[in-house]
């Protein structure tokens, strides 16, 4: 099975779809899966824009509302996960992972997904210690401190990863994990990105919650993106111990490196994605304590999974493993008019997220409602001072190890886009 890894997408699926397209017809190979590490910017409509962390200027349309639109079909399947520049709006509404367009897969905030026989973990957004153990309390249309905070990663997402047993093959997030820089030629990443040389020293370059995860999942793979370069890393568990193949890709953007081909042995195709039972054993055991106030939120320890997940065994052999069918939510974004279809910047009830509920016979809790752990917890709204969540971004890149020998792709010269 050949795997195609995309750094950030930032909504141009128009040019790094064609630039597969044309891999394929050059190399006379077939590109089974394409992966995209975060920032991928799902906006559907001009409503949308208000709820993508971008500066105004930079807020546009882009590619994606062609394919949810269907006035284009994706070539490949394509699974990805949320940055730190998203329409956090419609990431909402597929919190536990679903279509965002025909063909088109987001993971979820966390999530696990089969492809064939191959697992694919992911988890979107990045860390700040300050939210981190916070619930998600942030609900659509956002403040101007919520459109930050509702991407950052919380514990209670990790904590469902850190239940996983079973092998992970492949595991996607968008920013690094802490100290990866230790496992490669950081040395070269200072001389492109000298502003990082401080942060590695510090051992603040990272997140420490991915970092605990990939002690954990130990997957072959790791793909990250975010700082907008690349850089490769081999990770060894322990003496004689697995090793993790890491690579952070670029954005997408002509003269980058931000497209990477892997092969992973697998069944023979066709491939379809579905659901992970152990994931949905997680999902179904854990829902019942998934925090929806600003409060700190602490868990710990391993949870009994066995009964869960015989119980959602038995449901997917009756029911199958396939996801729910897409379904548009909003209307799609029209060329022709200047102007949103009307004001849809509130919370939407998105009917592949109830049908997954409804089969793991859990309550929907993504309302606009008040927060079901505590009602009397207040929702923060005040003016909170939220600095910058990404490094400013600068040219060049960094080679792969000399060992690593896999198809690199880039596009022609043409102008940058806006700063991470």
């Amino acid at each position: 099975m050949k795997i195609a890894i995309e750094g950030c997408m930032h909504g141009d699926l128009d040019n790094v779809y064609a630039t597969l397209l044309h891999l394929q017809e050059v190399e006379r190979t077939k590109i089974d899966l394409l992966i995209c590490c975060g920032d991928f910017q799902a906006v559907r409509n001009e409503n949308d824009l208000e709820s993508l962390s971008v500066p105004p200027k930079y807020r546009s349309m882009n590619s994606f509302w062609k394919y949810y639109s269907g006035e284009k079909v994706a070539p490949f399947p394509t699974i990805f996960i949320g940055g730190n520049h998203e329409a956090s709006n419609y990431l909402w509404e597929l919190y536990y992972g679903g279509w965002a367009a025909p063909d088109i897969y987001f993971l979820g905030f966390a999530g696990v997904v089969k492809f064939g026989n191959i697992r694919i973990g992911g988890l979107s957004g990045i860390y700040k210690s300050r939210d981190y153990h916070l619930g998600h309390f942030e609900r659509p249309p956002y403040n101007h401190n919520e459109i930050k905070s509702v991407y950052h990663v919380r514990e209670y997402d990790v904590h469902k990863l850190m239940q996983v047993s079973e092998p992970i093959d492949i595991f996607v997030s968008h920013d690094w994990p802490l100290g990866i820089t230790d496992h490669g030629n950081w040395e070269a990443l200072v001389q492109y990105k000298p502003y990082f040389e401080k942060e590695i020293q510090e051992k603040t370059l990272g997140s420490k919650p991915a970092a605990e995860l990939l002690e954990k999942l130990k997957p072959p793979y790791w793909f990250a993106a975010h700082l907008h370069c690349k850089f490769a890393a081999l990770v060894q568990h322990g003496d004689g111990g697995p090793v993790t193949k890491f690579l952070a890709l670029d954005k997408c953007i002509p003269r980058r490196h931000f497209l990477q081909i892997i092969e992973v042995e697998s069944e023979p195709g066709p491939h379809e994605i579905h659901y992970d039972e152990e994931w949905l054993a997680i999902t179904r055991k854990l829902n019942s304590v998934f925090p929806l106030n600003a409060r700190r939120s602490n868990f710990r320890g391993h949870v009994d999974m066995e009964e869960s997940r015989q119980w959602v065994k038995r449901k997917l052999q009756h029911r199958g493993a396939k996801p729910f069918e897409f379904v548009r939510t909003v209307p799609c974004y029209n060329s022709s008019q200047t102007v949103a279809n009307g004001s849809l910047s509130g919370h939407n009830r998105n009917p592949q997220t109830e049908a997954f509920l409804d089969l793991l016979e859990l309550p929907y809790l993504l309302d606009d409602g008040e927060p079901v752990n505590n009602p009397t917890a207040p929702i923060p709204r005040g003016p909170v001072d939220y600095d910058s969540d990404g490094p400013l971004d600068y040219a060049d890149e960094i080679e792969l190890p000399e060992d690593d020998d896999e198809d690199e792709i880039e596009l022609p010269e043409d102008d940058d886009k806006y700063e991470s």
